[in-house]
Order: structure tokens, then C-alpha cells, then sequence
């Protein structure tokens, strides 16, 4: 296995490119159709059950939704053989590969890499799900981390869950103060807001650091900015280069 987790290495291209997975790059939440898969409908129903509860107090505000994560975590994986956890998510991305990857996303990330960016997904979910896909897009991850013991889970998360202001932290842990790079960023959900906030317009140096048009579109359709202002028409204004194109996602949080 390629095994390119981003924690473990430092970008040399002053580009960096930054994918939110889950309604960003597929079509839907990988997580859930994943445990369906590693763990059969039976399994998987029967201990569904056990979220129903702490589902509804996430609902009415009495567990947040990083704490209903360590909830579903918990449930599903406290025990489990990491080595059969991994032999799983193999098997899933390949069957699934198709079925769940968005075309125009997978073509997104195949134009960041030809253009020499650093290119990273960055996703709530647990890197060790998600490795296949990373390794197949040929990119980097920073996910959600296991906690593993003696080759088993216990059900626990290492650290903190990689959404919302996490996101900025971990990416920031890897590579650094990100104004010294040009950063693009890819997002559906209001656990990207702090990661495309940071693709804001940054100068250092001789250097503009901007967001891309498409991320600054998304956000807007998100709810989270206003709609971008249309370019100026003089000669007095100075526009920033745009990602290559990638039609925002609708998915909600």
C-alpha cells in the first residue's frame, strides 16, 4: 500500500490544494455505507439500534455532533482487528470506487496534481477508511485518526475530529503557516467553513495568495458568504486565477 498520509510529509509546491472527501469528491457520506459494508446488514442494523438514542440527543443539542462521532465510533469499532479494518476498506473502495466517486471531482484532483500543486484530502472521516481512495487518486490524507492498541481499535479517537476549525489545525501542523501558500480549497458542508475561510485572498511577499472563483461560489451557495462581486471591468481591479472548474456540491451538513 502507498500509505501517502500528509502527516508524514512536507509539501515543496508553494500550491496547495486542500479536498473535502464526504459530498465533495463522492456523492454522498462514505462512513455509513462502509460499516454497512465491512459489517453485513445484520450486524450493521442491529447495532444501529444503539444510535437511535444519542442520534436524538444530538437533535435536540445535548451531544454535539463530534460527540455522536465517538458514539458511532465506539459502537461499531471498539476491539475490531485493524488489519481486517483495513483489508475492508480495500475491498470497498473497489467496489464502490464508480458508484460513489464524482466524476468532475476525480477530474479536479487529476488537474491539481498535473498542475504540480501539493494535493491533500482533508475529511472528518477516518484516514483509515479512506486510504484506498486517497491512494488511488494518488494524493495525500489528513483524516479523522483511531486510536489502535496491540492491532486492535478501541473505539476511541486520537486527538480531536477532523472538522470545522480542526481541519485548519491539522493542515497547519503539516505544512505549516498556510499564507505561504497559494491555497485552494474544495468544501460542501458547514465543516469546511473554517477551511475555506482560510482560502481567503493572502498577500506575503510579491506573492497573492487568493481563493479560487469555484470555492468562493460554493461557499456562497452554502449560505456561508454573500455571492462574490462580478469581476471589474476596468483596469484598476486585479482578479485572482480560479482552481479548475468543479461544480459546487448541494449536500447539506
Amino acid at each position: 500500500m502507498t500509505n501517502m498520509i500528509a502527516d508524514e510529509t512536507v509539501a515543496k509546491s508553494n500550491v496547495l490544494s486542500v479536498f473535502d472527501f464526504d459530498g465533495t469528491l463522492t456523492r454522498h457520506d462514505s462512513f455509513i455505507p462502509f460499516l454497512r459494508f465491512a459489517f453485513g446488514k445484520r450486524y450493521f442494523a442491529g447495532r444501529l439500534v444503539r444510535m437511535a438514542l444519542p442520534t436524538l440527543h444530538c437533535v435536540r443539542r445535548k451531544l454535539t455532533r463530534d460527540e455522536l462521532k465517538e458514539v458511532l465510533i465506539k459502537t461499531f469499532l471498539t476491539g475490531v482487528d485493524e488489519h481486517w479494518l483495513r483489508q475492508q476498506a480495500e475491498a470497498f473502495c473497489e467496489k464502490y470506487w464508480d458508484k460513489l466517486m464524482r466524476p468532475e471531482g476525480v477530474l479536479a484532483v487529476a488537474a491539481e496534481v498535473n498542475s504540480g500543486a501539493e494535493v491533500t484530502i482533508c475529511s472528518a472521516s477516518p484516514a483509515l477508511v479512506l486510504q484506498p481512495w486517497a491512494d488511488k487518486l494518488g494524493i495525500k490524507l489528513i483524516g479523522t485518526q483511531l486510536e489502535v492498541k496491540d492491532g486492535k481499535l478501541t473505539g476511541r479517537i486520537t486527538g480531536n475530529n477532523c472538522r470545522c476549525a480542526q481541519k485548519v489545525a491539522r493542515l497547519e501542523k503539516v505544512y505549516g503557516n498556510l499564507n505561504e501558500y497559494h491555497l485552494r480549497a474544495w468544501g460542501d458542508t458547514r465543516g469546511d467553513h473554517e477551511l475555506l475561510a482560510a482560502a481567503q485572498v493572502h498577500t506575503g511577499g510579491t506573492s497573492t495568495h487568493r481563493a479560487s472563483a469555484a470555492t468562493h461560489r460554493l461557499r456562497a451557495r452554502c449560505g456561508l458568504v454573500p455571492p462574490p462581486p462580478p469581476p471589474p471591468t476596468g483596469g484598476g481591479g486585479r482578479a485572482g486565477r480560479p482552481a479548475p472548474p468543479f461544480p459546487g456540491n448541494h449536500n447539506s451538513a
